[in-house]
């Protein structure tokens, strides 16, 4: 089976030839480690939670794209730059997430790959992993009356 290259028009694309931000293999979807780094733009200046909520906006649109949601997350790895702030990564994370949260590594690193960088995260998705809700529920049958033979 092979992988595709997922885009959205929603999230900037690297530089041809260096790495694919997303990628379907089947029902799986890897997104590589986003940033909220848009052009020279650092997207939520020095906040953690706006950095990681625009992060987190970025992956959802790949995911989108890709034909998942965000519950289909089974997995991420996240980096920051001080663990001390992790709350609010967490605190970022709760407005995307419901039901049974992905599993997840957090770490601290020293540095991102601009000094205004304070977090990185990476997404692996299966679709359809995200459980059905009971608003799903089958229409009522319509009883019309008639009675069943008695066996």
């Amino acid at each position: 089976m092979p992988k595709k290259r997922i885009v959205s028009p929603k999230v900037t694309e690297p530089p041809p030839q260096t790495w694919s931000n997303c990628l379907k293999l089947g029902n799986q979807v890897f997104v590589a480690g986003m940033t909220c780094r848009e052009g020279a733009t650092i997207v939520g200046g020095d906040s953690m939670y706006a950095q990681s909520r625009a992060v987190f906006a970025k992956i959802a649109n790949l995911l989108k794209a890709a034909g998942a949601a965000m519950d289909d997350v089974v997995k991420l790895n996240i980096f920051v730059t001080d663990i001390s702030r992790r709350e609010e990564v967490w605190q970022a994370r709760r407005e995307f997430f419901s039901g049974d949260y992905p599993v997840s590594t957090l770490v601290e690193i020293s540095a991102l790959a601009v000094p205004e960088l304070l977090v990185e995260i990476e997404a692996q998705a299966v679709i359809g992993a995200a459980p059905r809700t009971s608003a799903r529920k089958r229409p009522a049958k319509r009883k019309t009356g008639k009675l069943k033979p008695k066996r």
